[in-house]
């Protein structure tokens, strides 16, 4: 069975190389095949260039196909799996699109797994251990308080003075910017149209107890349900969102008020136009070291008294041999796809795994690429 890993970018390296270095038969594709051979050239020659028409033709039953590439090409290649009767693995976020090719990779027992990056991927693993851990523990009780927060962040390792700088296009960060949110806040909905709009304070639990800018993002209501969470809990809590650093929203105050004044086709093109100065302004430099958090916790509460509270923190940096933001994305995506060629994921379309077994094989995966992480019992 081959793999198929289709792109090349900052947030695919670490775990391509993992691959091949493990004896894995690999087809490198990118749209851009000498780029492909300055990352990974040292260790395979079998690197093409990308075309949907190319991977279909050489695609194999039981082989895996990867997308490492924007996510508008993942559900070509899903589909191309389903015609090819092979696997699908991507990082990103299940689209609605993805979800409906469930029932016909399921009746083919094909495993399509998505959300096994960082963020999504890594905070999922940590919800479903705190979760395990929880329910295995003398406090749980169906009538306690559950609050839950994952925060994940990445930003330059020593700041700048914009609070933040773009390891690849600048459109997407400022895309979010325009979209809105919905997690819960003291049992009830909270719907927020703008990020900058809900901006609150992180205190770490990591010795130093450093503080981060912290705001909701995306929709988090599904999660409690892919979580495991009874459907009789008390949430009081429960969101899922981004940490900035310290004094983002101050150096970012105008980036918001324009972008709020942009729409239709002459907004967009004003942020293409911004977003071709901020990546001439504030991209990485060669060699210079990126740095990403993750903090997940699970907080019980009985007659206004914690009775369980603790955190999943995770702190990285880049090195000499990669970003740790390409570490984190691209070697759990790695583990999924030897998960998938080892038959311990579900057929159909899925998220990063709930099987207590490979969630604790992958943490630990985990722990050797970040410099810092540890569960923290803030009980103990």
């Amino acid at each position: 069975m081959n793999i198929h890993w289709c792109g090349t970018g900052l947030s695919a390296i670490p775990g391509l190389r993992r691959l091949i270095r493990n004896g894995h038969d690999v087809t490198v594709w990118n749209r851009t095949p000498e780029k492909a051979r300055a990352e990974v050239g040292d260790l395979t020659d079998d690197i093409r260039a990308f075309t949907p028409e190319a991977v279909a033709e050489a695609v194999q039953k039981g082989d895996v196909v990867v997308s490492m590439l924007p996510a508008d090409w993942h559900v070509a290649l899903a589909e191309i799996c389903l015609a090819r009767e092979a696997h699908f693995v991507s990082s990103s976020y299940i689209a609605p699109e993805m979800r409906a090719l469930g029932d016909a990779a399921r009746a083919k027992g094909l495993s399509f797994v998505n959300e096994v990056g960082l963020d999504p991927g890594i905070d999922h693993l940590m919800a479903h251990h705190l979760v395990a851990a929880y329910r295995a523990s003398e406090a749980f009780d169906p009538a306690n308080e559950i609050s839950f927060t994952s925060y994940c962040g990445g930003f330059p390792k020593v700041p700048n003075d914009f609070r933040y700088k773009f390891s690849w296009s600048p459109l997407g960060v400022l895309k979010a910017l325009r979209s809105p949110s919905r997690s819960l806040k003291d049992f009830e909905e909270l719907n927020v149209d703008r990020p900058w709009n809900a901006i609150t304070r992180f205190t770490t639990p990591l010795a130093g107890a450093e503080e981060f800018e912290a705001y909701p993002n995306r929709d988090s209501l599904p999660f409690i349900a892919d979580y495991r969470f009874d459907p009789d809990w008390k949430v009081k809590t429960f969101v899922r969102g981004t940490l900035r650093l310290d004094g983002w929203s101050e150096a970012w105050a105008p980036v918001f008020r324009e972008v709020e004044t942009l729409n239709g086709p002459e907004g967009d093109a004003r942020l293409k136009e911004m977003s071709d100065q901020f990546w001439a302004d504030h991209a990485y430099d060669e060699g210079e070291a990126d740095r990403v958090v993750l903090f997940v916790s699970l907080k019980a509460e009985k007659d206004g008294a914690t009775v369980w509270h603790r955190t999943y923190a995770m702190d990285a940096w880049g090195d000499a041999e990669s970003s740790a933001m390409g570490r984190l994305v691209s070697v759990p995506v790695s583990l999924a796809i030897e998960a998938v060629l080892a038959g311990r994921l579900p057929a159909g379309v899925t998220p990063a795994p709930h099987d207590p077994a490979v969630v604790e094989d992958w943490l630990a995966e985990v722990g050797k690429l970040a410099q810092k992480l540890e569960v923290v019992d803030h009980l103990a």
